[in-house]
């Protein structure tokens, strides 16, 4: 039983990226989860917190979402595997509260993204090897931190991309935290400019450049009238997104030799009609990675 000043953490390990099907699924129930991802091909895990007190004020706001017991936890979990036909290997363990703000860290560590893209956490001490750019991104931070399919097949496309030819300019639309414009900025691009319509993105991504010294410019932007254009163009948001704006993505190309799309935030059953709609405006594709459930695809305009 863990003591009054412990947090009983409930988690399972299952197979790569299957971790977030069962978070959705408890967050049907009302029950909140972290989700944890391995890009190395290892497993994923999925965590149930439990403190001790979840009326105190840390707590309180999540309500029923933290009044579980173990046994109740452990009951959710396997229950969401069986109903989505997962395995798992579900455990628990107690963390001190004393040592709870700190705990998370111990899932972060440096990741070789792509043949030239690494990403540390700001603890992580980390000795480049010899063609390596090191990213520094603390994944604190709400979103962006390279542990996504969909970030890791962009960067992987960026960093062939700028062997090709790093004299273009890029264009980030939808920046988020400024990963993607950081990737792109370390591997050598001409210039960098990034994109979103939430100016505590654009904020957090201006910080992020600081912290890697980086230099990129970032704009709070509306996409549907937006006139920005860069050689190479690229666009990691939701599948419905590319598709509503498809037009002033596609024009957001520049039409030179050289120029180059990439697509991402696409689940595999839905590329071909993102895909689709980007050859009706010229696009031929040219190249396209899946990872796990999500697919990127690489464009270009003739």
């Amino acid at each position: 039983m863990a003591k009054a000043s412990d947090i009983l953490v409930v988690s399972a390990e299952v197979p790569q990226f299957k971790a977030a099907e069962i978070a959705d699924w408890l967050a049907e129930q009302e029950i909140f989860a972290s989700v944890w991802e391995d890009r190395e091909g290892g497993p994923s895990r999925v965590e149930i917190f439990i403190p001790d007190d979840p009326t105190s004020p840390d707590w309180a706001a999540y309500g029923d979402a933290v009044s579980l017991t173990q046994a109740d936890a452990e009951g959710r979990i396997a229950e969401a595997c069986e109903a989505l036909g997962i395995s798992a290997k579900i455990e628990a363990a107690v963390v001190k509260a004393e040592n709870w703000a700190e705990s998370w860290k111990r899932f972060f560590k440096v990741v070789k993204i792509s043949p030239h893209l690494v990403v540390r956490p700001p603890w992580e001490d980390y000795t480049p090897k010899a063609g390596e750019r090191v990213l520094t991104l603390d994944p604190g931070m709400s979103f962006g931190t390279g542990k996504h399919a969909t970030t890791q097949a962009c960067m992987n496309l960026l960093d062939k991309l700028s062997l090709e030819n790093p004299d273009r300019d890029v264009l980030d639309i939808g920046c988020g935290s400024g990963i993607l414009s950081i990737a792109a900025s370390k591997l050598g691009f001409k210039s960098v400019k990034g994109i979103d319509n939430d100016p505590d993105a654009v904020r957090i991504a201006r910080e992020n450049c600081e912290v890697n010294n980086v230099e990129a410019e970032f704009s709070t932007c509306d996409l549907a009238v937006s006139e920005e254009k860069g050689t190479v163009v690229v666009a990691n948001v939701l599948a419905v997104v590319l598709k509503e704006f498809a037009v002033p993505v596609a024009n957001s190309v520049r039409r030179v030799p050289g120029n180059a799309l990439i697509l991402s935030g696409i689940l595999d059953e839905q590329y071909a009609e993102v895909k689709e709609a980007y050859e009706a405006l010229g696009a031929v594709e040219i190249n396209n990675v899946i990872i796990g459930e999500w697919r990127t695809g690489l464009f270009v305009f003739n």
